[in-house]
Order: structure tokens, then C-alpha cells, then sequence
């Protein structure tokens, strides 16, 4: 019976995985079809997430599909080849400098779809397909194409190494364990893989709980965080508490200290340099605990610092209440010493502010005065306390200078203006 031959559109009978025309084509029940190989090879990659896909309707299956020859395409396929009507490979089938390229190709060479562990070479889609259709090739192991193949080769006998030497820690081949490394402890490479995936798990749990260890570390550290900033705020409002305490101490005691501090410069000035040097000292030692809580703060043993770090909020209030204690007792002694230096010229100075007649009688002296400076008019009585003004002159007066009574009346003036002074 003549087939008739039509023209059909090459792309309905190629593999859309490969791009090339079918090869023992399989039809999944989706009814997209694929070379039998390439949807293997592409469950074969989903394997590990037991969830299998139609590569071109991505519809999706629990159970591995069973794939079947679908004769009547490959018939057609035949026919095509046959016809030489073989499709053309697309650019991107071609090896690129990223890609594995086929061993046996000539000129511009195919990307390998495999690499053959028994010929140790890599093939193209259609170089391939004799290890598929002849049964010579069968018991050949094909394994994915890859540029570091290469290193898996024994160089010196051209051989997998399949075995590996535990003795000299290499990989080695089947004729080198029976050659350099004859007596030497070799196992297979899928036995020393076993034994290390073993180590390697073992490693993973070790690291894994570390990383257990470090969260619980970090989480410790953001409540230590958290402790520092609220103990930080409580002690910034305790410090300015006490700040303003000072601040208003200093304006108290700023006014009566500005209406004495021209007559007492000279000596207040070396009480500055002393209260200077103090306060020097002071410095000194907070940058000495600052310097402590820096050296604190790189700590890197977290018990070390967590035993430490309870001190901070005290060390730092008893710095900020000693410096509050040292200004109260200096400007307590600086007011004494005023008071005393005002005493010292000018008499005793009340205790409070005398606003009585009785409360300014308590400060009053016996006056005495001198006969050789009053009035001729003046006659001063016996112990020179009482003075009487008289119409005639008076004998052994030697003063003519003074009014009537003057100097009653100007060494009453000069201790009432005293007095008057501190009140």
C-alpha cells in the first residue's frame, strides 16, 4: 500500500525537550509525547519531591506516570527520517562555552546529553542513541555531562575511580589499588561517601544546634538590650533630677554670693583652683569607670558581662550623687567662708534680720566720748557717757570746730549705719 507523503510541520514531531525529532516517542495521558529517554531523564530529576509534571503543560501527577510506546508516532517518525525530513537543531542545542560538547561531533559541536562512565565520553542527542538501540551498549553506565567529569578520570590509567585509597586520602581507580596503593586501606567510593555523608549528617546536627545556642545568645542579648535602654532612661531622669536640685541650689545661693564676690576675688580665686583641681579629680575617675564600661562593653563572654553589667545603673548614680555631695559641701563651706570674712571686718553678724526695737537693743555698746574734740558749749559728765549742751563756754574744751553736740551724734551715726549694714 503507497503512503501518500504530505507536507507535515516538523515541530508537531520533535521532543520539546531535546528539540529533536522523536526517538521511541511516549505519550503521557495529558497527550503531550516525548522521547521515551527525556521524560525519564526528567522524572528521574523530580524523584526527590515525588510530585511529577508534563514539562510542556506543567499538569502535574502524585504517581509516577507508566509511559507507553506510542507506535503510531514513532511509524510516522520513521517515515519522516525516511523522507529526510529530519528537523534541523535549534541554535540553543548547540554547545555554548558554558556547556559540555559532544565528543564525537564534527565541526560546530552539540550540547552532551550524557556522559558514558564505560567509553568516558560525552554524547550528543544523536550520538547517543546507538547505546540506546544496540545491545552492546547496555550494561555502559550513563550519568549527566559535566566539566569536572574530567577529574573523576585516573590519569594514569584512564579509569573511573570508583575507589577511593583511606590510606593516602584520594580517590583512586580499580588497577591503581591493585598497583601503587596495593596493601593500603581502599574502600569503594560509594562506601568512603557513605561513611562521610554519616560524618557530614553528624556535623549538620553539631551545627544545627549551635545555631539552636546562638538564637537563644541573640535573644538573651535583645532582653539585655532592652535592660541596658530602661536602665539608661531611669538613670538619665535620676541625673537630671539631681541636676536641677543643683541648678537651683547655685541660683539661691548666686545672689548673695554675686553682692560679696568683688571684695573676696583675690581669695576666691585660689578657692576656684582648688574647687578646679576637685572637680579635675572628678573627671579623672568618672573617665577611669567610663574607660571600665567601654572595656565592659566589648566583652565578649556573655556570663562575664551579665555578672558585671548589675553594677551599671549603681556605679553611675553613686558618681552623679557624689558630684551632687562635693558641689553642696563646697558651696556650703564657700557661704561660711563668705560670712566669716564679712565678720571679720565688721563685727558680728546676726543671726537673722532684727526688725524690733528690743531685737536692735541687743546689739547696742556704751559709747564714750572724747573731751579733747567736744564743744566748748558741750559739758560731758563724769566717765565722759553722758553730754549736757550749755549756754556758757565750757573750761578745757579744745575743740572750736564742731556744732553743738557733734560728737555724740557722729559716733551714734557711724554704728547705726554698721548696724544698719547687715540688716
Amino acid at each position: 500500500m503507497a503512503i501518500k507523503r504530505v507536507d507535515l510541520d516538523q515541530d508537531a514531531f520533535s521532543c520539546s525537550i531535546c528539540l529533536d525529532l522523536l526517538k521511541d516517542p511516549g505519550t503521557i495521558s495529558c497527550g503531550h509525547s516525548y522521547c521515551m529517554n527525556c521524560i525519564k531523564s526528567h522524572w528521574d530529576m523530580e524523584d526527590v519531591k515525588k510530585i511529577y509534571s508534563c514539562p510542556q503543560c506543567r499538569q502535574t501527577f502524585t504517581a509516577r506516570p507508566v509511559l507507553v510506546k506510542n507506535t503510531m508516532l514513532a511509524d510516522l517518525v520513521e517515515e519522516l527520517k525516511k523522507t529526510g525530513l529530519q528537523a534541523a537543531p535549534a541554535d540553543h542545542c548547540y554547545a555554548g562555552p558554558e556547556d559540555v560538547a559532544c565528543d564525537v561531533c564534527n565541526g560546530r559541536k552539540m550540547k552532551a546529553v550524557k556522559f558514558c562512565l564505560v567509553c568516558l565520553v560525552s554524547y550528543c542527542e544523536k550520538h547517543l542513541q546507538p547505546h540506546y538501540d544496540s545491545p552492546t551498549f547496555k550494561k555502559h553506565k550513563l550519568v549527566e555531562p559535566s566539566k569536572k567529569l574530567q577529574e573523576n578520570i585516573c590519569s594514569r590509567h584512564d579509569e573511573v575511580m570508583k575507589m577511593f585509597c583511606r590510606t593516602d586520602q584520594q580517590s583512586i581507580c580499580y588497577l591503581c589499588s591493585v598497583d601503587e596503593h596495593k596493601g593500603h586501606d581502599t574502600v569503594s567510593a560509594a562506601a568512603e561517601r557513605t561513611e562521610r555523608q554519616r560524618e557530614l549528617e553528624v556535623s549538620r546536627q553539631n551545627i544545627q544546634q549551635r545555631i539552636q545556642d546562638r538564637e537563644k545568645d541573640v535573644k538573651l542579648l535583645q532582653q539585655e538590650v532592652e535592660a541596658i535602654n530602661q536602665s539608661a532612661d531611669q538613670t538619665v531622669e535620676h541625673s537630671e533630677k539631681i541636676f536641677t536640685e543643683l541648678i537651683h541650689l547655685i541660683q539661691k545661693r548666686s545672689s548673695d554670693v554675686k553682692q560679696q564676690i568683688r571684695s573676696q576675688q583675690e581669695t576666691e580665686v585660689s578657692r576656684v583652683k582648688e574647687l578646679q583641681e576637685k572637680l579635675e579629680q572628678e573627671i579623672t575617675e568618672l573617665k577611669r569607670k567610663d574607660a571600665e564600661l567601654k572595656q565592659l562593653s566589648h566583652t565578649e563572654d556573655h556570663i562575664q558581662f551579665l555578672h558585671n553589667y548589675p553594677s551599671l545603673s549603681a556605679l553611675m548614680q553613686r558618681a552623679l550623687s557624689e558630684t551632687r555631695d562635693i558641689l553642696q559641701s563646697i558651696l556650703r563651706e564657700k557661704w561660711t567662708n563668705v560670712l566669716m570674712k564679712i565678720t571679720n571686718v565688721d563685727g558680728s553678724l546676726p543671726e537673722s534680720e532684727p526688725k524690733t526695737r528690743d531685737e536692735f537693743l541687743k546689739y547696742s555698746c556704751e559709747i564714750t566720748l572724747d573731751p579733747n574734740t567736744a564743744n566748748k558749749y558741750v559739758l560731758l559728765s563724769e566717765k565722759n557717757r553722758k553730754a549736757t549742751f550749755m549756754t556758757v563756754i565750757q573750761s578745757g574744751c579744745r575743740s572750736d570746730f564742731h556744732p553743738p553736740g557733734f560728737s555724740v551724734v557722729y559716733h551714734s551715726l557711724r554704728w547705726f549705719s554698721s548696724l544698719m549694714l547687715y540688716c
